[in-house]
């Protein structure tokens, strides 16, 4: 049987982040071997993990990874119990490696890691959604994840020319716009993509409100356009007021602007936006 020194303690501990006297156990059990006791408590985590998984987890954060060259990307939200958890740098690291896997490989099993960081980290985690985007023809993917990582962004945003994507003018757009999704919660692209069932229940509410009650028929559908406008204002990245020049011009038209400058057609194509909890119960 080896030693069990201090040292072994420790860099078993560095290892796995498991507690002193958890490490000097399993090496006691595992008579020294450091790769054997590392298996030990990766069990010993599964099974802490199993124990765990009835428990809610709400806090979180949302983690992001650009494929070099930025043609494509993921968001992942990962779950666990805590906010003390959830601004752990070792779990955010954990999250960030988790959409780099998931980035190589979109069915990759994360499983293992999973159980790895409940064991770690004495807490149920859980992978709550991912998105992936991909450059179709010339742009960009982009991300952005906001101060405490509560809301992360992802967006595929198009170009004419190849080397559009080279220059300035481009890449501060894209990021802008990473900004402009973030702050201002859209839900579409544009008002083309909003669901017509959605349209038709902003018109019923408006056209029920005691505000229009009474209107003649003929003024009723100008009334009606305008309400409507207003809503794609706040509900389509392309109408919202574009948040860094004070809301004086559209999205659209900022995005017709640097285009003009860049000589190039600009498109905003996709984007997906993550906030923390969204999705629970």
């Amino acid at each position: 049987m080896a030693e069990i020194t201090a040292a072994n303690v420790a860099k078993l501990r560095e290892m796995t982040g498991v507690g002193m006297m958890e490490c000097k156990k399993a090496l006691v059990e595992a008579q020294g071997s450091i790769e054997a006791a590392v298996d030990l408590l990766r069990k010993s985590g599964a099974a802490s993990a199993a124990k765990k998984a009835t428990r809610d987890a709400r806090e979180g954060v949302v983690a992001q990874y650009i494929a070099p060259g930025g043609k494509s990307g993921v968001l992942l939200e990962v779950n666990c119990e805590t906010d003390f958890v959830a601004r752990n740098e070792a779990f955010r690291a954990f999250a960030d490696e988790m959409a780099k896997k998931i980035a190589a490989d979109p069915n990759v099993n994360l499983e293992a890691d999973r159980e790895a960081a409940v064991g770690k980290m004495g807490e149920n985690i859980k992978f709550a959604r991912n998105a992936r985007l991909e450059v179709s023809g010339n742009g960009a993917v982009a991300a952005y994840i906001h101060t405490g990582a509560k809301v992360g962004v992802l967006v595929e945003i198009g170009c004419g020319k190849a080397e559009t994507t080279a220059k300035d003018e481009f890449k501060q757009l894209v990021k802008d716009i990473t900004l402009q999704i973030a702050a201002g919660f859209p839900h579409t692209v544009s008002r083309e993509q909003v669901a017509p069932e959605i349209i038709a229940k902003e018109r019923e509410i408006a056209a029920n409100s005691d505000r229009l009650k009474g209107k003649p028929a003929a003024a009723m559908e100008k009334i009606l356009a305008g309400v409507l406008d207003k809503f794609f204002q706040t509900y389509c990245l392309v109408d919202q007021g574009f948040v860094k020049r004070n809301s004086e011009v559209s999205v659209k038209e900022h995005v017709a602007q640097i285009s003009k400058q860049l000589g190039d057609e600009v498109v905003i194509r996709k984007f997906v936006r993550f906030q923390v909890g969204e999705g629970a119960a």
